[in-house]
């Protein structure tokens, strides 16, 4: 059994897969997930798991160089985009449209779907490098 780090084996294999500037999307429950791209879906109930707890998580285990988030977040959920800033602590942050975000999910190795159910808590994590 793995100690430490994320427990979830499918996270766990799509981040041990990345490489430098590969994308990983955390998104709401909302969030349309691209035909063909894989899907790990971890919502159990509206709430559950929560955004912030899934990065949080995430965060931990991987070397994040940028992040793209919605517009539509500094004014539909600030409360949501002010907690991702705090926790990422000054890593690049990029806006686009959420139609620009939803085209961009479409590149992405993976899409982690959370039980989220607040506006535009959604987010691209670019990975970066350990050394």
């Amino acid at each position: 059994m793995k100690k430490q780090g994320i427990l979830n084996s499918h996270i766990s294999e799509v981040l041990s897969r990345m490489g430098h500037t590969d994308t990983i999307v955390i998104g709401d429950c909302g969030l349309p997930i691209p035909d063909g791209t894989i899907r790990i879906d971890l919502a159990i109930k509206l709430g559950n798991p929560s955004f912030m707890e899934v990065l949080e998580a995430v965060f931990q285990d991987m070397a994040v160089e940028k992040l793209t988030l919605a517009n539509e977040i500094k004014e539909f959920n600030p409360n949501v985009m002010s907690e991702v800033l705090a926790l990422t602590n000054g890593i690049p942050a990029q806006y686009m449209s959420h139609e620009q975000f939803k085209e961009e999910t479409k590149k992405a190795k993976a899409i982690i779907r959370t039980g989220e159910a607040t506006p535009f808590a959604n987010i691209i994590l670019h990975a970066g490098v350990i050394f």
